[in-house]
């Protein structure tokens, strides 16, 4: 075999082994795994936040009042969750965590938000109009309605020099009597995560 022909065979063989390893590579982990790639918020924080909050919330004295007055579990709307923070952190991810956090505890109902409702009212709307079996149609006028309101932010401050960068989020919740306007439970969640990149990083 000529050499140059034997150098072109090898130049080809180590093309195709190095285009091969350059590939994508996917590990599968568990959902409840904690990754932290970025430093940035993620899923692990806005369940372990969220799960904390509504711990805090429930052990607080307004619940009792609540039952004790009505003698029925308080019925909870999650509203807005304001993000105020430097990155875009997608806030609806955490009103679901949120949700879940409070029906999961067993004390409180749940009732679906604004937007859900639309779709919610557009259904039932739809089983009026004579397609629907008569025993199955939900009537109108019949919605549970909220007795409190559940608001938020999420914010941070960020500090960085040289390569390396400290990041502050503060999560602040509130629930707000619906009647009264009153507000009867304030929390607030602080992480702090500080973050080295590599020179070699991008």
């Amino acid at each position: 075999m000529k050499p140059r022909l034997f150098l072109m065979i090898l130049m080809g063989l180590a093309f195709l082994s190095t285009s091969g390893c350059a590939g994508t590579k996917v590990k599968r982990v568990p959902v409840e795994k904690t990754v932290d790639l970025s430093g940035r918020w993620n899923d692990t924080d806005s369940r372990l936040v969220s799960e904390e909050m509504i711990l805090d919330s429930l052990k607080r004295p307004w619940i009792n009042h609540f039952v004790e007055k009505t003698q029925k579990d308080p019925v909870i709307i999650v509203g807005s969750v304001a993000n105020r923070s430097h990155e875009h952190i997608d806030a609806q991810v955490f009103t679901k965590d949120l949700e879940q956090s409070l029906l999961n505890s067993g004390k409180v109902k749940i009732v679906a938000s604004s937007q859900e409702r639309l779709g919610v009212r557009e259904e039932r709307g739809a089983q009026q109009e004579g397609y629907t079996d008569p025993d199955t149609i939900k009537a109108r006028g019949k919605e549970l309605g909220a007795d409190f309101m559940l608001i938020g932010s999420i914010n941070s401050i960020k500090d960085e020099a040289k390569g390396k960068y400290a990041i502050l989020y503060q999560v602040n919740l509130e629930l707000v009597d619906l009647t009264s306007n009153e507000k009867v439970w304030i929390g607030q969640k602080e992480l702090k995560k500080i973050v080295e990149k590599s020179k070699f990083s991008l």
